[in-house]
């Protein structure tokens, strides 16, 4: 059943990239459209639930989960932009790897907190961190919308980098059933108004552009991160994390057959450079027991935890 469960999952995020680019190139969908109802229903399928189990849990969201949950939707709907618009720039693979390395960036801005890494991680993200040079370099001597593409998936992985820690916070006291409705319904609000600001419609599809929105909220939204979750309640978080790196020759492999996506071979070895360092950051973050017997009493735990909510595509 694991196994049946994580292969729908690994299915339902990979799809993410080549079902996007293929909705935007083929019909008259808008980027932030699909932000908008992919995160709009979302909120809607998560809150259901809750209303009917529990729905005092909306009335008792405090000052301090409201500011981070907000926190987290600004970051998630700044994410989605950047992604979405990303796919329309450059190659799908080259786009999913880069957004994937939000693992990374956790780790970096983990840094900046004073935290401390092992050795592992930080040679993990030197190597993920050479693979975005090795895109980067070949794209910016194709063309710049390519070049261009990469930075603003970089960026968008950095922000659901930040997403994921603001999420942390939140999570810390509240459901997941009330942190998500409040997060994507407050992310879907501010696409909303990201897409009045830039003159992009939300709605007059046609048929085939409604079920592309559709098909992404189902797979990637849907399938893939409630798969995701529920193993999480059956495997470690550290399985699950190497699982979800999967996404990335997921991704690159969905958009060969299905969009005839071909790639320079220094692209290839780029995407291969951020798979073998995001793993390498992934199994570093397990504390050895060197580690832990070491801690003086007080000092603040590591944070080398492996992360679970590595994909918010």
């Amino acid at each position: 059943m694991n196994l049946l469960l994580a292969a729908l999952g690994v299915l339902g995020v990979a799809s993410s990239g080549p079902l996007i680019a293929a909705t935007l190139g083929a019909t008259s969908v808008s980027a932030l459209a699909i932000a908008f109802w992919r995160n709009a229903i979302g909120a809607a399928v998560m809150a259901t639930p809750t209303l009917v189990r529990e729905p005092g849990q909306f009335g008792r969201v405090t000052r301090r989960e409201f500011r981070w949950s907000l926190l987290a939707a600004v970051a998630l709907a700044l994410h989605f932009a950047c992604f979405i618009t990303s796919l329309q720039l450059t190659s799908v693979a080259a786009a999913t790897a880069l957004v994937c390395l939000q693992s990374a960036w956790i780790a970096v801005f983990q840094l900046f907190r004073g935290i401390r890494h092992r050795w592992q991680v930080m040679a993990g993200l030197s190597i993920a961190f050479a693979g975005v040079v090795a895109i980067t370099g070949f794209d910016m001597g194709s063309s710049p919308d390519a070049l261009l593409g990469d930075l603003l998936a970089v960026a968008g992985g950095a922000l659901a980098g930040l997403y994921t820690l603001a999420g942390g916070k939140a999570r810390q006291s509240m459901t997941t059933g009330t942190y998500t409705t409040l997060c994507y319904g407050m992310c879907a609000a501010l696409v909303a108004l990201m897409a009045v600001l830039a003159g992009q419609p939300l709605a007059g599809f046609e048929a085939a552009g409604w079920l592309g929105i559709l098909a992404i909220t189902v797979c990637a939204q849907l399938v893939g991160h409630t798969a995701f979750n529920h193993l999480l309640a059956t495997m470690s978080p550290l399985l699950v994390s190497m699982i979800i790196l999967l996404e990335i020759p997921g991704a690159a492999l969905l958009a060969a057959v299905f969009l005839g996506e071909t790639l320079p071979a220094g692209t290839y070895a780029g995407l291969g450079l951020i798979l073998a360092g995001l793993a390498v950051v992934v199994l570093g973050q397990r504390p050895g027991r060197a580690g832990r017997r070491n801690r003086a009493p007080g000092d603040e735990p590591p944070s080398d935890r492996p992360l679970a909510e590595l994909g918010t595509d």
